[in-house]
């Protein structure tokens, strides 16, 4: 049991969900089944053998479909996979009712430790950041570079327009949320949904957001939908609370692997000004400061993302073997 789940947590029945999320042309989407837990798992064959494999992870009400746009960019350079995490996805949720990030970071570690594919890039983003970079403190056997967009790390001051996401962990808010929206059409949603993590949502083309709309009405079909995102929203929560070794910036700290920091400039869920505080907690970092972009830079400007996993991976390859200096 983790440190931040209740003894008494309600175990919502395993329930796959009834209509599977659209996979784009040249993608492949498995059902991975490991003790306690199901997985679905995105793909995209690489362009060549041998290529290093990466993982993909996503964040709080997001899938493996958010890495779709940075995954077909990086099929030259990396073997990769994208995840979705129980309850999320093509995934149902979790038989042990955990939704802590340490829960997440160990279905990770046991996906990694199943499928023989570590060391790998390891990719995080807003939760999937936090998630990862728990990963890589406490198995860093299993990461060979660790990218993190917009991680979400324990903020004292959290900007005005994250605080409505982190409402979602009170409980019995997102119960009234849902009745008081329910009229809302899914278009309505995803435009709130694109406004909030976009920096500019006049971006999404009319095909992507009418593909947005259709996987939003497909999570709100899931019995679960509603009550995974206020689980998972309280996991988040519950980790910024944790202090001492289980702090997640003394994780952050404890990182070998070389990591990669994407934040956006217009990021209305983690505040550009954390950039600086995840640049001195990660030994071995280097920062990529993108204008344009909100939360979610992988899929707003794939094309800068992926030059710059490329460039840590090129500058990487040569500096294998060294170690950081440890810190104090």
């Amino acid at each position: 049991m983790s440190s931040t789940e209740s003894p008494h947590a309600r175990v919502v029945p395993v329930v796959p969900p009834s209509r599977p999320s659209r996979v784009a042309e040249g993608e492949e989407l498995r059902t991975v089944t490991l003790p306690g837990v199901t997985l679905a798992v995105r793909s995209r064959p690489p362009v060549r053998e041998g290529l290093p494999p990466a993982l993909y992870v996503h964040g709080l009400g997001g899938s493996s479909q958010n890495w779709s746009a940075l995954m077909g960019p990086l099929a030259d350079t990396v073997d990769g996979e994208a995840l979705d995490l129980p309850g999320f996805g093509d995934a149902p949720p979790p038989q042990d009712g955990d939704y802590s990030i340490a829960g997440y970071a160990r279905v990770v570690v046991r996906y990694l430790d199943a499928s023989g594919r570590g060391p790998v890039h390891l990719v995080g983003n807003s939760m999937g950041g936090a998630i990862a970079t728990r990963v890589a403190a406490a198995r860093p056997d299993l990461v060979r570079t660790l990218t993190l967009v917009s991680p979400a790390l324990p903020e004292l001051r959290p900007q005005r327009t994250a605080l409505p996401t982190g409402l979602l962990a009170v409980p019995g808010l997102v119960s009234l949320f849902a009745k008081a929206t329910r009229d809302w059409s899914p278009e309505q949603r995803t435009r709130e949904l694109l406004a909030l993590t976009y920096g500019d949502p006049a971006r999404v083309t009319p095909e992507a957001f009418a593909l947005a709309v259709e996987e939003y009405r497909r999570r709100l079909e899931l019995p679960y939908f509603w009550d995974v995102m206020a689980r998972s929203a309280r996991g988040i929560v519950d980790a910024y609370t944790l202090g001492g070794q289980h702090s997640l910036w003394r994780q952050a700290e404890r990182v070998l692997a070389p990591t990669l920091l994407v934040y956006g400039m217009r990021d209305q869920l983690v505040s550009y000004r954390m950039a600086r505080r995840a640049g001195a907690a990660f030994r071995d970092s280097r920062l990529l400061t993108l204008l344009e972009s909100g939360h979610i830079a992988m899929m707003e400007d794939p094309g800068a993302v992926a030059r710059a996993f490329r460039e840590l991976l090129a500058d990487t390859a040569t500096t294998t073997g060294r170690s950081a200096p440890p810190r104090g």
